[in-house]
């Protein structure tokens, strides 16, 4: 008796985030002396497989083409290609722009953390203090109220939390509301752990307008504190669900910068309405 036939893998960009990402692309090279080769796989079926890889941690190289994404190949070139015309940090924002105008987004409480992960070699990594100094790299990652990931960043596992800090909250992009307010681009307050009590840290917070509930080394309870903050460690939580990201292959900042961006991304879009 012969086995029915495999169904095919489940879309991971819904409509919803395609009708978003589509505008961002942008469009081909012209063909060189008008040749054309092989026709071109669609934008949409190679976001479908980039996202693939990144779901299931399969290798680049051994992705089936018979699935219809294309070949690894022409995922990780077309994802650079995006990655160097911004595409993956607009979706985001794009994301975070129709969520914002929802009210979805709430800027009164914001939490900041970090989870480590081992790295095979390559760009953002370093020897991990926690793992014996192996190699690893970090995720930096900043959540609203809810735990919907406003910004990330990648860095080498032996980078201090703190020194995240800026880097995080400067980049943040400016993100419309519903109503008449103002896009936002900072928090009223940020809660974060012991591992931020700096006084640097304190300072620049200060200095943004943003209120600091960040534990006091020596002095307050994590317990206390972390009733507002456990929704960002549930989020980082999700991060190496993404397989591709909880054991790091990827030896360029381009590729795991876009996966990560990428990540937090469909974690957000998952919020948005469907038609």
């Amino acid at each position: 008796m012969s086995s029915p036939a495999s169904s095919p893998p489940p879309r991971l960009i819904s409509d919803e985030l395609w009708a978003l990402v589509e505008p961002l692309i942008p469009p081909p090279k012209p063909a060189v002396h008008g040749r054309t080769g092989r026709p071109r796989t669609s934008d949409r079926d190679v976001l479908e497989g980039i996202a693939f890889v990144l779901s299931t941690g399969i290798g680049w190289a051994k992705l089936p083409t018979e699935l219809g994404y294309g070949s690894g190949w022409t995922c990780w070139r077309r994802m650079h290609e995006w990655a160097e015309a911004g595409v993956f940090d607009r979706l985001h924002t794009a994301v975070l722009n129709q969520l914002g105008e929802q009210g979805r987004l709430i800027w009164s409480r914001t939490s900041l953390d970090s989870v480590s992960v081992r790295a095979k070699g390559g760009a953002l990594t370093g020897p991990n203090p926690t793992d014996r100094g192996k190699a690893g790299s970090k995720y930096h990652l900043l959540v609203d109220a809810h735990g919907l990931p406003l910004n990330v960043l990648v860095s080498g596992a032996n980078r201090h939390d703190s020194m995240l800090v800026e880097p995080l909250l400067d980049s943040m992009p400016a993100i419309r509301r519903g109503g008449r307010g103002h896009p936002r681009r900072r928090p009223v307050k940020l809660h974060a752990d012991k591992g931020y009590d700096n006084p640097r840290v304190r300072r620049y917070l200060r200095r943004r307008g943003i209120t600091a509930r960040i534990a006091r080394i020596g002095r307050d309870s994590s317990a206390r504190l972390g009733r507002h903050r456990w929704v960002v460690e549930r989020t980082l939580g999700w991060l190496p669900s993404y397989k591709r990201l909880a054991l790091r292959y990827d030896r360029t900042a381009t590729t795991i910068t876009s996966l990560v961006r990428l990540a937090v991304t469909l974690i957000c879009a998952r919020r948005l309405p469907t038609n």
